[in-house]
C-alpha cells in the first residue's frame, strides 16, 4: 500500500471522540461533488517511460476546478496544445489540471478549494462529456493524488526482481 509521506494536518471534528478523530486530506478534491475516476494513476518505471502520471476525473464542461490546497499559481498556458494550470504547494507538491480555461493568473496565491477556472471538453481519451486531468508532483516525482486525497487508488502488481 502507497501510504504518503506528509502527516495528515487537521484538527478533530467538533464533538468527535479521540478514538474517532477526523483528519483533513493533504488534498482536496479538485471537482465538487467527488467525481467518478475514469482513468486511474500507472507510475511510469523510468523517468521518460508510459504511465498515467495522473488521474482522469469525470465533469462536464464548464464545471468549476477548485484549488486542492493553497499555493501559489505557477503556470497557466498551453502545453502541447492543451491549456494547463499548475499550482505550488508547502511541502514540494505541484499540482496540475488540464484541460482548464483558467480564471487566475501566474504568480497569484490561492486558497483551498477556490475556483482556479472551468474544465473544457476535448481531453483525449476521456469517455465522458469532459474529464479533468489532475496530475501531482513532489519534486520531479508523480504521485498519487488519490493517496493524498485519503482515497485508495487502483493498485497493480508489478514483478519484482528480487529474490533469495
Amino acid at each position: 500500500m502507497v501510504v504518503p509521506a506528509w502527516p495528515a494536518s487537521g484538527a478533530a471534528e467538533p464533538g468527535a471522540s479521540s478514538s474517532l478523530t477526523a483528519r483533513q486530506s493533504r488534498l482536496a478534491w479538485p471537482l465538487s461533488p467527488v467525481p467518478v475516476i475514469t482513468k486511474y494513476f500507472d507510475a511510469p518505471e523510468t523517468p521518460f517511460g508510459p504511465g498515467h502520471r495522473g488521474v482522469d476525473l469525470a465533469a462536464v464542461p464548464g464545471q468549476d476546478v477548485l484549488a486542492a490546497d493553497a499555493g501559489v499559481v505557477v503556470f497557466a498556458g498551453l502545453v502541447a496544445g492543451r491549456p494547463v494550470l499548475s499550482v505550488d504547494h508547502d511541502g514540494g507538491l505541484r499540482t496540475t489540471y488540464e484541460p482548464v480555461a483558467a480564471k487566475v493568473a501566474v504568480g497569484e496565491q490561492v486558497y483551498r478549494g477556490q475556483v482556479l477556472g472551468t474544465v473544457l471538453a476535448g481531453h483525449p481519451g476521456c469517455s465522458v462529456a469532459a474529464c479533468l486531468h489532475w496530475g501531482v508532483r513532489r519534486g520531479e516525482e508523480y504521485v498519487d493524488p488519490l493517496a493524498l486525497t485519503g482515497e485508495v487508488g487502483e493498485y497493480r502488481l508489478k514483478p519484482w526482481g528480487g529474490g533469495r
